[in-house]
């Protein structure tokens, strides 16, 4: 029976599952793949998957794979042999024609970019001249508010001890209904929310709302008499302002990549600052020095570019004039080290007093059993504290009101002589001013303060040195000592009295001042301040998160 049948095949049809696999095509004929269309695949595969080599090179359509019943299995195939077949000529044409294609593609997506960058390059520079034209307006308005208090002053002198208590109790009250975090420097506020994270608690500090407050009262409080300066707040006005300008365009859709709150409060503060001093590079070091202390920030060149647009828009538009006059200066002899560091060991002394005192506040220095009705009466504190300041005027000429700008200018020029005590005097003068509670800085004051202790030391001298030097150095190493910030203290000195040459001078005065007055107050005032407003921020933002009118 087995050698009688015929032997048959018995091979298996492959199911249509199959087919795809073992390369049947619709025509019924096996065609397997050739090793070229293979190593085409697998190289489309890794570059660009779901896109043939063959077919970007130009390669024509072979047909799609089909299954038993009709049906479209995969993607269409492309011949390799159609490629190898066409002329040399049309095989350069079409890989150029390809790679013309791809760098076309690669210079759209870079200029996609470059026009990104470009535009924020330009609302950053936007936001830059605003910071600096408010800057020169609250400038104005300050020094025409110099005016109208020395006006006033010197012929009504005696009027200051009923005008000056008033003026600070209204501006009291005026700052506590309308503007509460606009009181005092501006320069903590801003420390404040850098340290806190985006949100109701960080934007509350630097509120344009509140903060657009701060130039008319403090307009009216140096007009009043108050020993304060503008530098400060323009600190936080500068923060206000490039924030809501960021905003404002985050808001209309444009895509601001690196246009954080952190960078842009930053950026604003110390654009304010170089645009209050004239002092594009001072701007950069208090960035750099003071507002990134303890605080994480990306120091791209958002923030630099920022600042140095800011300070040199104003040396554009105001011109090239220090704040103080040029004073120039030489190398100075090798005995001059001692008068040198004498100057920051004074004055390290008297800053580091001066800033426990501001740190405290009136109800921190008096008497613990009117500390509760200090703090409940802020009104009547700040007429207490206005009347103190008027006292202190009459028995210094009325030379501690306002900035004190015209006393420091003539010591630093030799030309005038303050009245004795003044440096002392000052001091008080700036302290009382601030215990008031109205807006206005210490930037200024300190500088003035300074001054008036570099005449105290020369006197001591006997007129053996140069006055001015004394000065000079004492001005930078009292404000380092007040502020614990030596760097920032002595690019303001150089670059608001022109005196490049005595900036390794003005470094050891103002460092040995601020390791000195790191033992009467260990944290520097500006961060304890901040501190303070911080807290305050995240209470009043939990309160308002949960509902809570208290």
């Amino acid at each position: 029976m087995s050698g009688n049948t015929p032997t048959t095949s018995t091979t298996a049809t492959p199911a249509p599952s199959t087919w795809k696999t073992s390369g049947r095509w619709s025509t019924g004929t096996s065609r397997p793949r050739t090793s070229p269309e293979r190593s085409a695949a697998h190289a489309n595969a890794r570059l660009r998957p779901g896109v043939s080599i063959l077919r970007r090179a130009g390669a024509r359509r072979c047909g799609r794979p089909r299954r038993s019943d009709g049906k479209v299995a995969g993607p269409p195939r492309y011949c390799s042999h159609s490629l190898h077949a066409a002329p040399p000529t049309m095989q350069l044409i079409r890989r150029l024609t390809t790679r013309l294609r791809l760098l076309s593609h690669r210079k759209a997506r870079q200029m996609g970019r470059l026009s990104r960058k470009s535009l924020q390059l330009a609302l950053l520079l936007g936001g830059a001249a605003l910071v600096a034209l408010v800057s020169l307006g609250f400038a104005r308005l300050a020094d025409l508010a110099l005016e109208w208090n020395h006006a006033w002053v010197s012929r009504y002198g005696w009027l200051a001890l009923v005008l000056i208590p008033a003026a600070f109790a209204i501006l009291r009250w005026l700052t506590l209904r309308l503007a509460p975090k606009a009181a005092g420097s501006g320069i903590p506020q801003v420390i404040g929310s850098l340290s806190l994270p985006p949100g109701p608690a960080q934007t509350s500090l630097v509120s344009p709302g509140q903060t657009v407050w701060k130039i008319p009262l403090t307009f009216l409080g140096l007009a009043a008499g108050a020993s304060a300066g503008r530098e400060g707040p323009s600190v936080q006005v500068g923060a206000a302002v490039m924030l809501a300008w960021g905003r404002f365009w985050q808001r209309r859709g444009v895509p601001l990549r690196g246009f954080h709150a952190n960078e842009l409060i930053a950026a604003g503060a110390a654009g304010g600052l170089a645009a209050a001093f004239n002092a594009p590079l001072a701007g950069v070091i208090f960035a750099i020095e003071e507002l990134g202390r303890g605080t994480v920030l990306r120091w791209q060149r958002l923030v630099l570019i920022g600042v140095l647009a800011a300070g040199f828009l104003v040396v554009a538009l105001a011109g090239n004039n220090p704040y103080f006059g040029t004073f120039g200066g030489q190398a100075l002899p090798e005995y001059m080290a001692m008068w040198v560091l004498l100057c920051g060991l004074v004055n390290g002394v008297l800053g580091g007093v001066f800033s426990r005192l501001l740190s405290k506040g009136a109800a921190g220095v008096a008497p613990a059993s009117w500390r509760g009705w200090i703090r409940q009466h802020p009104v009547c504190t700040a007429a207490a504290m206005g009347l103190a300041l008027a006292v202190l005027g009459a028995l210094s000429q009325h030379t501690v009101y306002g900035t004190g700008y015209a006393v420091a200018g003539g010591l630093l020029s030799g030309e005038a002589e303050g009245p004795a005590a003044f440096g002392l005097a000052k001091l008080a003068a700036t302290v009382v001013s601030y215990w008031a509670g109205i807006p206005g800085g210490i930037f200024t004051p300190a500088l003035t303060t300074g001054a008036g202790i570099g005449q105290h030391l020369w006197e001591l001298t006997g007129g053996e040195v140069d006055r001015r030097v004394l000065v000079l150095i004492s001005m930078a190493a009292f404000l380092a000592a007040a502020t614990q910030s030596p760097l920032t203290a002595s690019v303001i000195v150089m670059e608001m009295t022109g005196s490049q040459p005595m900036l390794f001078w003005l470094l050891v005065g103002a460092l040995s001042a601020s390791v000195v007055a790191r033992q009467f107050c260990p944290q520097p005032f500006y961060h304890f301040a901040a501190g303070r407003y911080r807290r305050q921020a995240q209470v009043e933002a939990g309160r308002a998160a949960r509902g809570d009118p208290s």
